[in-house]
């Protein structure tokens, strides 16, 4: 029997598989597509965004070197400005108006603040680390049933049988796991239908690069060329209803960008909607969710995938915690308790993208005030926080504005950063005048000592395994043991 079977072999999958298999946890991995690398997740049409929190994550796992395709990681002694970092509604943010200083609790850190890689590229970094801990990946595996039992669960895969004392889907918005087990979806039915093609063009310069929003809806071409994606307001009916033919693709894109381009071939091409849905919560049993099986809505701003790796980042250290027997009680429940808000945001995040989309006057005088905003400051500085995670925000019940916040790279004088300390999956008690020293710390959390170079003006930090503050203040050991006690028992 596995301590987990993880169904669905995508990024959040692995990167909880990796989570699990770091913290010495017997993990099978179970995937419906006989073999990776399809045509929809290398390039172009694979392409998605990484940003800041989930950057800050692969860092802290030492996996940013592998994402960057660098031998080593460049040390970064100040904050960088800002590149490329995202756009609401289709509405570029201009890092220009992005300044440092305005951007609360960030130092210098080797992760970037946004890239764009292939879920090709990721998944194959993810899945030679977890086959280094010991995880087991069975392709050509669809999950088609799934039978919950007092102390484990079966999972029926073809002829084959899976026990595990527990399982997460991670298999996507149609997510068998998620209707076998009986979770409850809900949310709200869609306004457009998208269309992600890769084609020739007889005349490609009549269409402009980037995010182009029209009257009639809104146009994204990439530097890769054939690479085009539309979004047509037409209530969602064309999304999967039909396979979608040169001639009607052409006819939407002429229409949507007011051209008389030309397809002349296209190679690849499929639809999606801006169905907003979410799970009700993301545990019944021994059974969990994880990414777009726990929530689904459009793609705009780039969240799915960076929302459904901090599922996992979250998931896993608590999971893990259970199985050996160190959680304390309710802990496994903050998954959903902690995780639950952020996809509602996200999924609300999304919809109000949409709305401002919209094709009318209605839409024209939203745009025309979320320009206004990203031509200011503390505009961007805000959609910016918002779309890199690093506003997002648990509850934990302090007063304290960085306590349920990705950390900060902090770093001693020494040269030692936070993320040295956090490759091993442990949580960091960072006491930076050394008053804490000799407490008890468990298994669970690594101690270090001694002045940072920039300290933020607290005394000591807790950082959790997931990377998340769990306590900071003054070097107060009832606080610190406390804060701890909250993690694990």
């Amino acid at each position: 029997m596995y301590d987990v079977a993880i169904v669905g072999a995508g990024p959040v999958g692995l990167f909880l598989a990796c989570e699990l298999g770091l913290q010495g946890v017997s993990v099978v991995v179970l995937e419906r597509e006989a073999e990776p690398g399809s045509a929809y997740r290398v390039e172009p049409l694979g392409m998605r965004g990484l940003m800041a929190a989930s950057l800050g994550a692969f860092y802290r796992r030492g996996l940013l070197g592998e994402l960057l395709g660098l031998d080593e990681v460049p040390d970064v002694d100040e904050p960088s400005e800002p590149q490329g970092v995202g756009h609401f509604a289709g509405m570029m943010i201009d890092p220009a108006r992005l300044k440092v200083e305005s951007l609360q609790y960030r130092l210098p850190s080797p992760a970037p603040e946004a890239m764009m890689t292939t879920l090709d590229h990721v998944e194959g970094i993810l899945a030679e680390r977890a086959v280094k801990y010991g995880v087991e990946i069975r392709r050509g595996a669809a999950v088609t049933g799934l039978t919950q039992y007092d102390d484990h669960v079966v999972v029926q895969a073809g002829d084959d049988e899976y026990a595990a004392r527990w399982v997460v889907g991670t298999d996507g918005g149609r997510s068998a796991v998620r209707r076998l087990a009986g979770f409850e979806f809900v949310g709200t039915e869609p306004y457009f239908t998208g269309y992600v093609v890769q084609a020739e063009f007889a005349d490609p310069d009549k269409l402009k690069h980037g995010f182009n929003l029209t009257p009639n809806g809104l146009y994204l071409t990439m530097r890769i060329n054939g690479h085009i994606g539309m979004m047509d307001f037409d209530g969602g009916a064309y999304d999967r209803s039909q396979v979608p033919t040169l001639e009607h693709l052409q006819e939407v894109l002429r229409r949507i960008s007011g051209t008389d381009v030309t397809i002349s071939n296209v190679v690849h091409a499929s639809t999606y909607t801006d169905r907003a849905m979410q799970a009700t919560t993301y545990r019944k049993g021994r059974v969990l969710l994880a990414g777009d099986a726990a929530h689904i809505h459009s793609p705009l701003g780039g969240q799915g995938l960076n929302t459904g790796i901090g599922d996992a980042l979250n998931l896993g250290w608590k999971l893990a915690a259970t199985i050996q027997g160190d959680a304390a009680d309710g802990l496994l429940d903050s998954y959903t308790t902690e995780r639950h808000p952020i996809g509602e945001w996200v999924t609300d995040w999304t919809r109000a993208q949409v709305t401002t989309m919209q094709p009318g006057p209605h839409g024209q005088a939203l745009q025309a005030v979320i320009r206004d905003l990203l031509e200011t400051a503390d505009g961007t500085a805000y959609i910016y926080g918002k779309i890199s995670g690093m506003l997002n925000r648990y509850d934990l019940g302090s007063e304290c504005p960085l306590v349920g916040r990705p950390a900060p790279e902090f770093r001693l004088e020494d040269g030692t950063r936070l993320a040295d300390l956090m490759d091993g999956g442990c949580g960091v008690l960072l006491d930076f005048t050394g008053a804490l020293e000799g407490i008890g710390l468990g298994s669970h959390f690594r101690y270090a000592a001694g002045p940072a170079r920039n300290d933020l003006g607290f005394e000591a930090v807790l950082v959790r395994p997931d990377g998340i503050v769990g306590w900071a203040g003054d070097a107060d050991r009832n606080a610190f043991e406390q804060a701890a006690r909250r993690c694990f028992a």
